[in-house]
């Protein structure tokens, strides 16, 4: 069965990533923009460089062909962002991206986007999901994709400049040349590393890359920036006496940074500091919109400047939401996804990071010491993350435990409220935690935050041993 998840729909190759499934979501899509009357407006899809993107990208065309939907088909790898932009850009309906973003090696998927570049709501895709689940393999048609390229079915297309030349008029170029800083690149084997290295040498920058070759396999690590996927890249950066490390992860909507010491600079502090640098230095003002499993140091950020902090639940469409319904000036989550007023509504790696250049360009200051800034103004805050694979019996327990029954265990602190958003989450006066099942895998994740990593950590292993859940000290 296909199920889409917070992030689209993702499945094991082979397993139930396979050429009919793929056909039956093509089929589902396409027949809901005929019902819909907008197959002559058109969808655009494409494709990263994991095992099978670009056949599947074409397997999917074939079908929306012969449905007779008009395909435009970004011929060659590409970043998720840059289909987000394109399907707002020529003002689609709907857009497609073969990927399993942060997944596995061995995992593929299909992103959905609708009108505006913005992620398919879960409507749209429980509506996609039961259609698809009900197709049978006989009622799916497809035609040959190169003869649909020869009649004008499908479009080749290459929309980098355009995708390009937005984030490039949305940065100051200026004072990156007079900077001049230098970035070492880690696309960890995706494929944001021609759009970075266009954007970056455009305003001069000294650029160094690593880990840049095709492998699908990412270099038999998992292509999530985090601590344990960017020793490379911590290594590189002291070796290159540079400024600023960037990690993108597959299909190059979130990103990791490795400050000029060559440490690592967690997703919560790279939103924080883009926003605060967008509210203290540029002088611009709106709210920030976060979900339930990001750092609260965001709020006493918003609230000194007298701004509004909102949550949502995990999945950045709730944030691309959160951003539109309150004119929001950043929205971001843990994982490294974040956008800013004024681009796509949807998270991109290779924005996130031309801004964060320009940021130590025009306050002429390492990145430590801008983070040792927001320490000292506003306190310091931890987080700590684990998460366990999980059978049905387990999950089933742990939902019936967590969000049934809701019980909960003694933290040792006062609790001033309790939410089931998503998942369950504790606030406490000097910190919070939340216990959530993930949307993309058979997984459940425990994140704390707390004025001290030994506080964080403390948290996760009693909500841990609660659940009966192995905890490693």
């Amino acid at each position: 069965m296909i199920h889409f998840g917070t992030g689209g729909w993702r499945a094991i190759i082979g397993d139930e990533f396979t050429r009919s499934n793929i056909r039956r979501v093509a089929c589902a899509v396409a027949r809901r923009m005929k019902r819909e009357g907008i197959a002559e407006t058109g969808l655009c899809i494409g494709y990263d460089r994991r095992f099978l993107s670009r056949e599947s990208a074409i397997w999917f065309s074939e079908v929306l062909a012969a449905e007779g939907i008009r395909t435009y088909f970004v011929n060659l790898f590409c970043p998720t962002p840059l289909i987000m932009f394109t399907v707002r850009n020529m003002g689609l309906h709907y857009g497609a991206m073969i990927t399993a973003s942060h997944n596995p090696a061995i995992y593929n998927g299909i992103k959905l986007f609708t009108f505006g570049g913005r992620d398919a709501t879960q409507d749209i895709t429980d509506e996609i999901q039961k259609e698809c689940n009900a197709l049978s393999e006989e009622e799916i048609t497809s035609v040959s994709f190169d003869g649909a390229v020869r009649n004008g079915t499908i479009r080749l297309i290459d929309p980098r400049d355009a995708y390009l030349d937005s984030i490039m008029n949305q940065i100051d170029i200026a004072s990156i040349r007079a900077r001049r800083p230098r970035v070492v690149l880690d696309p960890m084997f995706g494929v944001s590393l021609s759009g970075l290295q266009t954007i970056l040498y455009t305003a001069r920058c000294d650029i160094d890359v690593i880990n840049d070759r095709h492998d699908a396999f990412f270099g038999g690590h998992l292509p999530a920036p985090n601590p344990e996927t960017l020793l490379d890249l911590q290594v590189a950066v002291r070796d290159h006496h540079a400024d600023l490390g960037i990690a993108t992860d597959g299909d190059a909507d979130r990103l990791g940074i490795i400050d000029e010491k060559g440490q690592y600079v967690s997703a919560n502090l790279i939103l924080v500091l883009l926003y605060y640098y967008l509210l203290k230095y540029k002088g611009w003002r709106g709210a920030a919109v976060r979900n339930i499993a990001t750092t609260h140091l965001l709020d006493r950020v918003a609230a000194a400047f007298g701004q509004e902090c909102i949550e949502v639940p995990v999945g950045f469409k709730y944030i691309s939401s959160g951003m539109e319904e309150h004119d929001a000036l950043i929205g971001g989550e843990s994982s490294g996804g974040l956008t800013v007023r004024g681009h796509i509504s949807g998270k991109d790696g290779l924005y996130a990071a031309s801004q964060l250049v320009e940021m130590i360009s025009v306050t002429g200051r390492p990145l430590s010491s801008l983070i040792q800034e927001i320490y000292d103004t506003y306190g310091e805050m931890h987080m700590a993350e684990y998460d366990w694979a999980l059978t049905e019996e387990s999950r089933s327990a742990i939902h019936d435990t967590i969000m049934v029954r809701r019980e909960i265990p003694d933290f040792g602190r006062k609790v001033e409220r309790i939410s089931y958003m998503d998942g369950c989450k504790v606030y406490f006066e000097d910190g919070w935690i939340i216990i959530r099942f993930s949307g993309t895998e058979p997984r459940v994740r425990i994140f704390a935050e707390s004025d001290t990593m030994r506080h964080a950590h403390d948290l996760v292993k009693t909500m841990a041993d609660f659940c009966s859940l192995p905890f490693d000290d």
